[in-house]
C-alpha cells in the first residue's frame, strides 16, 4: 500500500514569514491536498539565541491568512507531536548516540578557537578548510585520541561537539523531484557537526530525526537546503531509515532578476516581502504587509503559485480548488523566479472585479464613514459599481469616487480654461431651467432629454458636456455624466451648476 502523504514546512521563528516561506507552504500544502495527504507545521527553535518573542503566532496568523492552515501543528495536535523542536530536545541525544555507538560519529573536543586557527592557517595558504576524512584523524577527537582520554575529557566536562564522519571514496546518487539526479562524490563532504556543546542538536540532527517520526513522505523546501541533501540521505542511511523523496524549489529573485529577494528590496523598491505587517519587538520598526497594503489572500496566493510554478496552459487566475487540481511539482522550474510587483498588483486588480460591488461596498464603507460621509447601501452599490473597473485596492475607492459624495472643492484649471467659454455661464444656465424641469432623473431619462435639447438648440455636444462634468466632478475625469447626476440627484445637481457659475 502507497505510504500516505505527510509533508511539513518547518520555519525558524526568528523573525516575520518572509513571502518566499509562504510560498514553500503555498507548494507543499498544494502537493498535499491534491495527494488527500496531510500538512504539519513544525516550528524549528533549537537556535534560542535568534528566537524572536510573536513570531511564532505571526506564522500561524499568516498561513490562515493564506487560506493554507495546517492539519498538524502547535495547537493542532495530532499523533506526532510536540511540533516545537525545543519541546523535543530530550529525543535527539539517544539518536546522536546511537551514531556513535555504530562508529558512524565521533565526539569532537576542538576549542572554536583552535579550528579558527587552522582556518586562518589554511587561507594564509590558499586552500580552505574542511574537517572530513583528510584531516579529522589530526584533529582532537574521538578518532585521534585513546579511549581513556575521550573517557578523561567527557568526565571532567570538557565540552565537545558530536560530528558525523562522512564516507569517504564513495559516489552518492541522489534524486530530486525538480532538478532529476544529482551525483555528489563524499569526499569533498565535510564532517558536519550533529549534536552543539550547549546540549542542542543542529538543524540536520533534528530535522532528519524529526522527519523520520513524523512519518514525513515528501520534503518540499527552498534551494538553499539544496547543498544539504547529501549529509541528510547519508543519515537516513546511517540509521537505516527509508528517505523520504525530496524537491528543491527555485529562488524567488529581485524584481530586477539579480540575486534573491530580501527585505531590503521591498523597502527600496516600496512593495511588502512579508504577508502581514511586522512590528519588531527588538527596535519597534514596522515593516509592511499584503494584508495591511490591501491585497486580497487569494490573489497574493494565486500569485506566488505563479513564481516558479506554471499549469502548462495560459489560464492565469485560479481558485485555491483549482490550484490543487493542477499543481504537480513535476511543473516546478528550476531557475529562479523574478518577483514582479507590478503583476501582484494585477491579480489583485482581477480578484477585485470578480468580488461583488455589494461586497466591495461592504468593504469600503468604514472609510466613507472615515470621511464623515454617510451613504445608504443601493447608492454606494451603484457607485462601486460604475467605478470598480478603475481600482485595483479597496483603497483606491476614495479617490476614484469622492465626487460621489462631496461637491468639488475646486476646479481642474487646465480644464476650466480650455472648456469654460464666455458663452458657458448662459448655456449653463439655460441647462438648469430645463433640469428642472425633469422629473425621471434616471440617466437614461435625463441622458435622452438633454442630448435632445443639445441637438433641437444646435449646439455642440462638448459646449455643454465638457463644463457639465467639470460642474459635478471638478475635473473631466469619471464615468458617463448622466450616470453620475442619477446617482448624486436632481437638487444636488443643480446646487454644483449654481456654484461652478458663482466661482468661475
Amino acid at each position: 500500500m502507497a505510504k500516505k502523504v505527510r509533508v511539513r514546512f518547518a520555519p525558524s521563528p526568528t523573525g516575520p514569514l518572509h513571502i518566499g516561506g509562504v510560498r514553500t507552504a503555498l507548494f507543499n500544502y498544494l502537493f498535499a491536498k491534491k495527494q488527500g495527504g496531510d500538512f504539519i507545521l513544525r516550528i524549528e527553535d533549537t537556535d534560542q539565541k535568534r528566537y524572536v518573542e510573536g513570531a511564532e503566532g505571526y506564522i500561524v496568523e499568516s498561513l490562515n491568512w493564506c487560506g493554507i492552515p495546517f492539519d498538524e501543528g502547535p495547537g493542532k495536535e495530532g499523533n506526532f507531536g510536540p511540533y516545537r523542536q525545543s519541546e523535543r530536545k530530550e529525543l535527539y541525544r539517544q539518536y546522536a548516540d546511537e551514531l556513535i555507538n555504530k562508529g558512524l560519529a565521533y565526539y569532537a573536543f576542538d576549542t572554536p578557537e583552535e579550528l579558527e586557527a587552522h582556518r586562518k592557517d589554511h587561507e594564509s595558504k590558499g586552500k580552505t578548510f574542511i574537517y572530513n576524512w583528510h584531516n579529522r584523524l589530526k584533529l582532537k577527537n574521538s578518532l585521534s585520541l585513546s579511549e581513556k582520554e575521550v573517557f578523561l575529557n567527557i568526565e571532567s566536562g570538557m565540552p565537545y561537539s558530536i560530528r558525523f564522519k562522512s564516507p569517504q571514496d564513495e559516489t552518492l546518487l541522489l534524486n530530486d523531484m525538480i532538478r532529476g539526479e544529482i551525483n555528489i562524490d563524499t569526499n569533498i563532504l565535510d564532517d558536519k557537526v550533529l549534536f552543539k556543546s550547549d546540549g542542542m542538536p543542529t538543524y540536520h540532527l533534528a530535522n532528519i530525526v524529526d522527519d523520520h517520526l513524523m512519518e514525513i513522505s515528501h520534503v518540499i523546501r527552498g534551494e538553499e537546503w539544496l547543498p544539504s541533501l547529501a549529509l541528510h540521505v547519508l543519515l537516513y542511511k546511517a540509521f537505516g531509515w527509508d528517505a523520504p523523496e525530496f524537491a528543491h524549489l527555485p529562488l524567488i529573485l529581485k524584481p530586477t532578476g539579480n540575486g534573491k529577494l530580501s527585505k531590503r528590496d521591498g523597502d527600496k523598491f516600496g512593495f511588502p516581502v512579508f504577508p502581514l505587517e511586522w512590528k519588531d519587538p527588538k527596535n519597534q520598526t514596522v515593516s509592511r504587509g499584503y494584508r495591511e497594503d490591501g491585497y486580497f489572500p487569494d490573489a497574493t496566493v494565486n500569485f506566488l503559485a505563479f513564481l516558479g510554478w506554471n499549469p502548462g496552459t495560459d489560464q492565469e487566475i485560479f481558485s485555491l480548488n483549482e490550484l490543487i487540481q493542477s499543481f504537480e511539482i513535476e511543473r516546478v522550474n528550476k531557475s529562479g523566479a523574478r518577483f514582479d510587483p507590478e503583476k501582484i498588483k494585477w491579480y489583485n486588480h482581477q480578484y477585485l472585479q470578480q468580488k461583488s460591488s455589494e461586497e466591495l461596498a461592504n468593504a469600503f464603507n468604514p472609510e466613507l464613514l472615515s470621511k464623515g460621509h454617510h451613504a445608504d447601501s443601493g447608492k454606494l452599490v451603484k457607485v462601486i459599481s460604475l467605478m470598480k473597473e478603475r481600482a485595483t485596492f479597496v483603497s483606491d475607492f476614495w479617490d476614484l469616487t469622492n465626487f460621489f459624495f462631496e461637491r468639488p472643492a475646486e476646479y481642474d484649471p487646465k480644464a476650466a480654461k480650455k472648456q469654460w467659454k464666455e458663452d458657458t455661464p448662459d448655456l449653463m444656465k439655460q441647462l438648469m431651467e430645463l433640469i428642472k424641469t425633469i422629473d425621471d432623473f434616471s440617466a437614461s431619462n435625463t441622458e435622452t432629454v438633454i442630448k435632445q435639447w443639445i441637438t433641437d438648440s444646435g449646439l455642440g455636444f462638448g459646449k455643454i458636456m465638457a463644463p457639465l462634468r467639470l460642474s459635478l466632478v471638478g475635473s473631466l475625469k469619471g464615468p458617463h455624466v448622466f450616470d453620475i447626476m442619477e446617482v448624486i440627484g436632481k437638487e444636488e445637481t443643480l446646487g454644483r451648476l449654481e456654484k461652478i457659475l458663482t466661482e468661475l
